[in-house]
């Protein structure tokens, strides 16, 4: 079984719903996520419908920053961008982090707020998977550096070759966000990863093995690496906790707790709980951990994380 891999999503739209536009405290807490020993920092993307700083220069200076830690998106939009444009910045990163990127993507969540970033941006929402799954492959074949001439749906474009050409052949791996069968059987044709956020352990295990299963029907089997995406709220009171989440949650999301909790992983209470509910999802199959933490103080919230339950989660994994 893969090493359990624990890292850390940087609060780059708790930042911004707090007027605090300071990109150096966000690679400050890069650093910080790295000397406590989790073994990954992340970054949103939302331009429009929940704005933050850009997912991709700010882990530019985060690869700049530090040393160890992978660094990924959760998730970058690939459907509001050229392929052409976002191969080179993804093949840069991957350069400049010597091979630490990972790609994570995702087509954008079905609602309303999201579908005016589309409009915003003169993208039609209703083709943004078909446009995504195109943008993989065509930057996959760009990050071969070779010159590429494609022909697709959304993209056509002759005798292209982008340069830096990424650290690693064949570029970052790419892992693909959803749940649900048609976003399962896309992670298991598709995706190097999966990181999805089903609201407990049981549906993950058996999406899971959906995948598991695709994939050996496949030609040529593969693997594909197991995350997960999760939302914590830490506190020795479990009341306050819940209190805390709903909090951070409406303002994050702008929408009803209940409602983002149903449809999203998260957790409220006390540092042994957490692990424990972690653990679930741990035994489960998940091997690459993403938190997100909804705390007031990220830089007291991260210590916490990485003291508390950090090491519940590494000791029952090494049982």
């Amino acid at each position: 079984m893969a090493e359990l891999k624990i890292g850390y999503l940087l609060p780059t739209r708790d930042q911004s719903v707090k007027g605090e536009h300071e990109p150096g405290r966000l690679i400050a807490q890069a650093r910080r996520a790295e000397r406590l020993g989790l073994d990954s920092v992340w970054a949103g993307d939302s331009p429009v419908t929940r704005p933050r700083a850009d997912p991709l220069m700010l882990l530019a200076a985060a690869a700049q920053a530090t040393e160890r830690v992978a660094l990924g998106t959760a998730v970058l939009l690939p459907a509001l961008r050229h392929p052409i444009l976002l191969a080179h910045q993804l093949a840069t990163l991957d350069r400049l982090s010597e091979g630490r990127l990972i790609a994570g993507m995702g087509g954008g969540f079905p609602n309303p707020n999201t579908q005016a970033q589309f409009s915003a941006v003169g993208i039609g929402f209703a083709r943004r998977m078909s446009r995504m799954e195109e943008s993989i492959d065509a930057m996959r074949r760009l990050w071969s550096g070779e010159a590429v001439t494609y022909k697709g749906e959304h993209f056509a474009f002759d005798d292209v070759r982008i340069e830096p050409p990424p650290s690693r052949p064949g570029g970052p791996p790419i892992w693909l966000a959803g749940s649900g069968g048609p976003a399962l059987r896309r992670v298991a044709r598709l995706a190097d990863g999966w990181l999805p956020y089903p609201i407990d352990a049981t549906t993950y295990a058996e999406e899971r093995e959906t995948i598991q299963e695709a994939i050996g029907q496949a030609a040529t089997p593969r693997s594909v690496t197991p995350a997960l995406y999760a939302t914590l709220c830490l506190d020795d009171a479990p009341e306050n906790a819940r209190r805390r989440l709903r909090t951070s949650v409406e303002r994050y999301y702008d929408a009803p707790l209940e409602f983002v909790a149903s449809v999203q992983a998260m957790f409220a209470g006390t540092a042994r709980q957490a692990a424990d509910w972690l653990n679930g999802y741990i035994a489960a199959g998940a091997r690459h951990l993403v938190i997100r933490l909804a705390t007031d103080d990220h830089d007291s919230g991260l210590e916490e994380f990485a003291d508390r339950v950090l090491p519940l989660l590494r000791e029952e994994d090494g049982r």
